[in-house]
Parts: structure tokens; C-alpha cells; sequence
């Protein structure tokens, strides 16, 4: 027997069911949506680059967003700018935590080697994608903690 939700949001038993897994929501809560919350952070100098994106952070004091900047002039192909906006927010949301207080901003600035990556949704591409946001989202949530016990402790 698993769980399944009502309309009214409360689990209820069903046989036979399959069982229901933890969110994986991406609320828009956790989003940068309107341009001046996008102009705000993008006024920061970036925090750190890789051969194709950069990130951007911002204080908050509110829960965690991340907004994303992937562009046609980068990633002409629509299935290029939604793999890569897939990676980025599956690998925030899994850390959401680490970034509380903060507004990440992910901008691709680079485009992608057609020769080295020929197909837009390529295995390589994917996989060179999820290694570089990991790595920026590392390096962010290592300037995070640097920034946060770098404030005076009377505040």
C-alpha cells in the first residue's frame, strides 16, 4: 500500500499504488523571476567563471533563489537551453541550503564546441554542463560561508 494525495493535499492510502516519492519542486519561491530582482544581482561583479558559465551572488536574508541566464546567443538550440537550465536547477535544488540568504545568478557566457558536442543534448554535453555548475555551485558555496563568517558578530 502506498500514500497517494488528495485534493485538499493529505495523504491517503490506496492499495496497490505506487508509492508517492519526496518533492522534487522547484517552486517559484526558489526562483528569480521579475528583471529588476535579475538587474540587482546582475549590478555584482561575478563571483567566479568556468569555460562557459558564471555565477553571481547576492544577499538576501530571505530563503535561497537562483535565477538563470541562458541565452539564444549561446545556446541556439532550444533543447540545449533546456537541458542545461534542467542540470542547473536539479543541482540547486539538491543544495538549496547551502545558498539560504542568498540570490545565485547562473549566466551561460560561452558557447558550446559544435565539434566537440555535435548533438544539442549529447551524453558529453550533459555531462560537461553538470560538472562545471557543480563545480561554480561549490565555489559559491564556499564564498558563501567565507562572506557569512567574514560579517562582525554584533550584527
Amino acid at each position: 500500500m502506498s500514500a497517494v494525495r488528495s485534493d485538499a493535499g493529505e495523504a491517503a492510502v490506496v492499495p496497490g499504488s505506487i508509492p508517492l516519492q519526496a518533492s522534487a519542486a522547484f517552486p517559484k519561491a526558489a526562483r528569480l523571476l521579475k528583471t529588476d530582482e535579475f538587474s540587482s544581482v546582475f549590478r555584482l561583479r561575478p563571483w567566479r567563471r568556468t569555460a562557459h558559465f558564471v555565477v553571481y551572488g547576492k544577499p538576501t536574508g530571505r530563503d535561497a533563489r537562483l535565477g538563470l541566464v541562458i541565452g539564444k546567443k549561446y545556446a541556439p538550440r532550444a533543447v540545449t537551453r533546456n537541458l542545461v537550465k534542467r542540470l542547473a536547477r536539479e543541482a540547486f535544488r539538491t543544495r538549496r541550503a547551502e545558498f539560504a540568504g542568498w540570490d545565485i545568478l547562473l549566466r551561460l557566457h560561452t558557447r558550446f564546441d559544435k565539434k566537440a558536442m555535435p548533438s544539442a543534448a549529447s551524453a558529453p554535453l550533459a555531462a560537461l554542463c553538470a560538472g562545471e555548475i557543480r563545480e561554480l555551485l561549490d565555489r559559491a558555496a564556499r564564498e558563501i560561508v567565507r562572506r557569512n563568517g567574514a560579517k562582525p558578530a554584533s550584527e
